[in-house]
C-alpha cells in the first residue's frame, strides 16, 4: 500500500495502542490523532475535490456536507460493527474484502486516466454503467455517492488497520477506539476538503476590499493569487486524487498477495526502495517513497485496465439486461390498465 497511508495506519495503530491503554483517555488519546492524520488528510483531501468539481459554489459546501455525512455512516454504521463481527467470526475475510476495495480503486483511478486519454470511449464507457444523468439533481447525487463509495475503500483500510492494533482490548474499548478515530479523520479529511474547495470565494472577497492602507493592498493582491491560482491548484489536486487512487488500491491488492505468501513483487518494490534511498541519500526516504509508490501505482494501472475490460464485457451487458428488465417491469401495469 502506499508509503503515505502506511505512515497514517501506523499513526492511527499508536493512537489505537494508546487509547486501548485506558478507556477513560479514549477521547484525550484519540484528539490526538488529528495533528498525526496528515497522511489520510492528503490522500483523501486529495481525491475528493474532484467530486464538487462543475458544480456552483452554492452546492460545493452541501455536497462536501453530504459527502462526510455518508463517511460517517460509513465509519460507525457498516464498517465498525462489520470490523468486529468479521475479527470476531470471520478474520480470514478480512484480507480478501480489502483486496477487493483496492481493485474498485485501480479501477477508478485508471478510468480517469482511460477518460483523460479517451474521452468519448470513456464516456460511452460510464454511460453504460451508470446511465446519462437527466437532471442537476441526479448528477449530483450520483457525484455524492461515488465519493462516498470511495471514501468507504479508504475508511475500510483504516478501520481494519485500527482494530488490527488492539487485539488483546475488550470488545467495548474496540468500539470505542474505531469510533473516536473514524470521527476525528472524518473531520479533519472533510474539513481541510471544504478550506480548500471555499479558498477562491475567499480571495474575492479580499480582493474586494477598497481600503488603501498597506495590509489591505497586501490582502487584495493575496486575494487575487487566490482566485487566479485555485483553479491550477484544484486541477493539480485531482491528477494528485486520481494517482493517490491507484497506488493507494495497488499497494492494497500487493499487500494482500503477500498475505497470501505471493510477496515477491512487494519485496522486489521494497528493494527497489532502498536501492533509491542509498543512491540519493539527501533525500533517501522521498527517494525510497517515489519507487514504490511509482510501483505500486504502475500495478494499480495494470489491475485496473483489466478491470475496466472485465466492467465493459461482463458488467455492462448485465447491467442492460437488468435496466431493460426493470423497465419492461415498469411499463407493465400501464399497459394493462390502457386495455381495461
Amino acid at each position: 500500500m502506499s508509503v503515505g497511508l502506511i505512515a497514517l495506519l501506523d499513526d492511527v495503530a499508536a493512537l489505537a495502542k494508546a487509547a486501548a491503554a485506558s478507556l477513560d483517555d479514549v477521547a484525550g488519546q484519540a484528539a490526538q490523532a488529528s495533528t498525526k492524520a496528515a497522511g489520510v488528510v492528503i490522500d483523501d483531501a486529495a481525491v475528493t475535490p474532484r467530486y464538487v468539481t462543475g458544480f456552483s459554489p452554492a452546492r460545493e459546501l452541501p455536497i462536501i456536507w453530504k459527502i462526510a455525512l455518508g463517511s460517517l455512516r460509513n465509519k460507525l454504521l457498516f464498517l465498525l460493527p462489520a470490523a468486529l463481527a468479521l475479527s470476531l467470526f470471520v478474520p480470514q475475510a478480512i484480507t480478501p474484502l480489502l483486496m477487493l476495495g483496492g481493485l474498485y480503486l485501480c479501477y477508478e483511478g485508471t478510468e480517469k486516466i482511460y477518460e483523460l486519454l479517451f474521452p468519448h470511449a470513456a464516456h460511452a464507457h460510464e454511460a453504460e454503467i451508470e446511465g446519462t444523468s437527466l437532471d442537476a439533481k441526479t448528477f449530483e447525487d450520483e457525484k455524492v455517492a461515488g465519493a462516498i463509495r470511495t471514501d468507504f475503500i479508504l475508511s475500510a483500510e483504516i478501520m481494519t488497520i485500527t482494530l488490527g492494533s488492539v487485539p488483546d482490548a475488550g470488545l467495548p474499548t474496540q468500539a470505542a477506539v474505531l469510533a473516536v478515530v473514524g470521527i476525528l479523520i472524518t473531520i479533519g479529511v472533510y474539513g481541510v476538503v471544504a478550506l480548500i474547495v471555499k479558498a477562491d470565494d475567499f480571495g474575492l472577497m479580499l480582493a474586494r476590499g477598497s481600503s488603501r492602507s498597506p495590509l489591505a493592498v497586501l490582502s487584495r493582491a493575496i486575494g487575487r493569487g487566490l482566485v487566479q491560482g485555485m483553479p491550477y491548484f484544484l486541477k493539480l489536486l485531482g491528477m494528485v486524487g486520481t494517482a493517490a487512487m491507484i497506488w493507494v488500491g495497488g499497494g492494497i491488492i500487493l499487500h494482500g498477495f503477500e498475505q497470501y505468501g505471493y510477496g515477491w513483487l512487494s519485496h522486489l518494490l521494497h528493494d527497489a526502495g532502498d536501492m533509491a534511498a542509498h543512491a540519493v541519500p539527501a533525500i533517501g526516504a522521498f527517494s525510497s517513497w517515489l519507487v514504490q509508490a511509482a510501483g505500486a501505482g504502475l500495478v494499480g494501472i495494470a489491475i485496473g485496465a483489466v478491470a475496466i475490460v472485465a466492467v465493459s464485457l461482463l458488467v455492462s451487458p448485465v447491467l442492460r439486461w437488468i435496466r431493460a428488465r426493470s423497465g419492461t417491469a415498469a411499463s407493465t401495469p400501464r399497459v394493462m390498465q390502457h386495455d381495461d
